[in-house]
């Protein structure tokens, strides 16, 4: 991430609140952030969850993702190693004043989160006309 990028990951800080409310580890998804003129636009890797597992807040100027992935498992199968069974992901992020978070478009499609975070129409670039005399 750049100096100008609006959104800031704070991965550990929310690691560290899961854990302590839950007791149980969580993964930090990868996530992918493009900036431009109308605002910030985040990609989330959640392999595995569904919409209903999916919790996703804003409060206070931070953006936090919560989700539990499924792993459907045949009951007629016995599971001799599993490495992880039900991955919890959680991400939090400081999110600018510039943008306007009560206007968040959120889509999950195959395993991936997409925000879309508008600017603040204070906070758009405009074009000034310049007059000549």
């Amino acid at each position: 991430m750049n100096d100008t990028t609006q959104v800031t990951p704070q991965a550990d800080e929310t690691t560290r609140n899961t854990e302590a409310a839950t007791r149980r580890p969580a993964l930090i998804p990868a996530v992918d952030i493009v900036e431009d003129s109308n605002g910030i636009t985040l990609w989330a890797d959640l392999p595995g969850v569904p919409r209903e597992k999916l919790d996703v807040k804003v409060h206070d100027s931070r953006l936090y993702i919560e989700a539990e992935a499924v792993v459907p498992t045949d009951a007629a199968v016995r599971v001799h190693h599993a490495e992880i069974r039900a991955p919890r992901f959680a991400r939090a992020f400081t999110v600018s004043d510039d943008l306007d978070t009560t206007k968040i478009d959120a889509n999950l499609q195959n395993g991936v989160l997409k925000l879309s975070i508008p600017r603040r129409e204070q906070a758009r670039p405009r074009r000034i006309d310049v007059r000549t005399q």
